[in-house]
């Protein structure tokens, strides 16, 4: 960190996440909070929660679960630098108490600030008192002051503590978030704030959040608004996804997604995850579940898609799931431990389940391009190798770039693509460098999933807009 900040003893939790900043004043009306960027650096992964251990949760993943515009009035918007750390946090500075002491958050619009997390947890109290936010300041604002900060997370952090921007529904113990006491206390000129990210880490400037409006030099055109579907987090609907332009299937139906600053990467369902592994040669964990389900069931499973079969029913057929009326799900047979070997035979039939489903989804998709069987066993095998880490990172080769395909996302009838130079996040310079895949898998099953989280990987690409007002998001391509 820095040396212009100060070092403080407590980890501030404002009612929900929040990301690192530095606030700074801005006489154009708005209130601007810069972002902080640091240099990405191989032995500081843990503290951007992209160094991960095979089995570890998602939770190390996800760090918890803006802009120019003239005003008459210089108090009702307000702008805060941010600072980018690895691509993977963007941080800056509020104010709490008075006089105010500085604090570096994180702005984040996902999870609010909760006791436990997947890689750690806190204990504290709720405390009250002013934040200043750049120029505005926030009266008698409610948040919990973090005493007890067990494990190595907050520890390596680059940030004092979680700025949450998500609704009050999500909010712990259903305190106000500083966001509501903003618009509440007639502080921003409109119920609205954005985000831009700095994606260039040799730049000093990180990025920019703006509360009250959008800065028009961070974008290029019109945004695309879609509502939101759900209050808590910023969720939306969502339609396809496509890699090189071709559907992946699984979500040409639709899927909900989550806006998320709080978010480093891309996650979505392990389906289509494994699928943009292949195409961009991403080393995951061979499964062998995958593997004995295609050379087992491939060719039954083929023939029950050709006589039209439901789709959604087939893995029960073969015994290797229940079906729920909606979807295959796991027999729910309880894990039974071999005391003398030490092994769990249960959750091999969960994984069985779960690959049989996945197998479904690519054979389905592969016969609406009539490819031959011969094509599809073989190309779901490859699929099957390229299955990532259960919730952890792929690795891929920083010299592919060029030959790796687009990856693109459908919001309100616009398609969003992100090149490889966008979703690859590389750790180091030189020889020494590695390239890691922005895509990580997280399953959340209907009716809430599937689910995607469009973290800092999507947001870096495209100007974000959270319309509080009128309940909308929006995105427009990031200038």
């Amino acid at each position: 960190m820095e040396t212009k900040f100060r070092a403080v003893s407590v980890i501030l939790f404002l009612c929900l996440l929040l990301f690192p900043m530095i606030f700074s004043a801005s006489s154009s009306g708005l209130v601007k909070i810069g972002l902080m960027k640091r240099k990405l650096e191989k032995n500081n992964r843990v503290a951007a929660h992209l160094e991960s251990k095979e089995g570890e949760s998602f939770s190390r993943y996800i760090r918890r679960y803006g802009l120019n515009e003239k005003s008459d009035d210089p108090q009702d918007t307000d702008i805060v630098a941010l600072k980018n750390y690895m691509d993977a946090q963007y941080f800056g500075e509020i104010g709490i108490g008075t006089p105010p002491q500085k604090f570096t958050v994180i702005f984040d619009t996902g999870k609010p600030a909760d006791i436990h997390y997947g890689t750690g947890a806190i204990s504290g109290h709720f405390s009250e008192d002013h934040v200043k936010v750049g120029d505005l300041v926030v009266q008698n604002q409610e948040f919990i002051e973090a005493t007890r900060e067990p494990g190595i997370t907050f520890l390596v952090a680059k940030f004092d503590g979680i700025l949450g921007l998500g609704f009050q529904e999500i909010s712990v113990g259903n305190a106000v978030p500083v966001w509501y006491n903003m618009v509440n206390q007639g502080l921003v000129k409109e119920p609205v704030f954005s985000f831009w990210f700095n994606r260039n880490t040799d730049e000093e400037e990180g990025g920019e959040i703006v509360f009250g409006g959008v800065d028009p030099n961070h974008y290029k055109g019109e945004h695309t608004y879609v509502p939101l579907t759900q209050k808590g987090y910023w969720q939306f609907d969502m339609g396809d996804v496509m890699i090189d332009g071709k559907t992946t299937g699984f979500c040409a139906g639709g899927c909900s997604a989550i806006a998320d600053s709080g978010t480093s990467l891309l996650a979505g369902p392990t389906t289509i995850i494994t699928e943009v592994n292949h195409a961009i040669g991403a080393s995951g964990v061979i499964s062998q579940e995958c593997k004995a389900i295609v050379a087992e069931y491939g060719e039954t499973i083929l023939e029950m898609l050709l006589e039209k079969d439901q789709p959604q029913k087939i893995c029960s057929k073969i015994g290797l799931c229940t079906f729920n009326g909606i979807r295959g799900v796991s027999m729910g047979i309880a894990s039974v431990v071999n005391e003398s070997s030490g092994k769990s035979f249960g959750s091999s039939h969960d994984a069985m389940c779960s690959a049989c489903e996945m197998t479904v989804v690519w054979m389905q998709n592969q016969l609406r391009q009539n490819q031959t069987q011969e094509r599809i066993l073989g190309y779901v095998n490859e699929l099957c190798e390229r299955l990532p880490s259960p919730m952890g990172e792929s690795a891929v080769d920083c010299n592919g770039l060029s030959s790796m395909p687009d990856v693109s996302f459908t919001i309100g009838g616009t398609i969003f693509d992100l090149t490889p130079e966008q979703y690859v996040l590389k750790v180091g310079e030189g020889e020494v460098a590695q390239c890691i895949s922005g895509f990580i898998a997280l399953d959340v099953p209907p009716p809430r999933g599937p689910l995607w989280i469009l973290g800092d990987v999507f947001m870096g690409r495209y100007h974000t807009v959270f319309d509080y007002g009128n309940e909308r998001i929006g995105f427009a391509e990031a200038a």
